[in-house]
């Protein structure tokens, strides 16, 4: 099972033909179960350009399959410790929600497919963080 940022569905939806959105067709084409969670939701939503747009994006978006945070604010204070584990590590992580994402695919134990640089800092620190090779 795998869980697909925010980067790769932009560019999935942009149609580009970058490595992780030949990988997502790759797991679309294969039945691979993948889904998105809360935050990938909104911030994609955020990148609307207009209200028609926005709302194509919200049916499209609520017909995937939604991973969550499981554990309430024990959730949250474990993605902050990784962030904590990573600064410790000389790793400053740009983005909170990154962080939360990370949390979300380690919890459910799901591979992150990702197109962005901090979470390869990131699993590279904390191991329980599994990228989709």
């Amino acid at each position: 099972m795998v869980l697909v940022d925010t980067s790769v569905m932009i560019g999935y939806l942009k149609g580009l033909d970058t490595d992780s959105c030949k990988k997502l067709d790759y797991i679309i084409a294969n039945n691979i179960p993948y889904g998105i969670n809360s935050f990938i939701y909104q911030e994609i939503l955020q990148g609307a350009r207009d209200k028609k747009e926005f709302d194509e994006l919200k049916e499209y978006l609520g017909s995937l399959r939604f991973y969550e945070l499981r554990h309430g604010t024990e959730s949250y204070e474990r993605a902050a410790y990784m962030y904590f584990q990573c600064r410790r590590s000389g790793l400053t992580i740009r983005s909170t929600i990154d962080m939360a994402i990370a949390e979300t695919a380690i919890e459910n134990e799901l591979f992150l497919l990702e197109d962005d640089l901090d979470f390869k800092a990131i699993s590279k620190v904390i191991k329980e963080l599994k990228l989709y090779k």
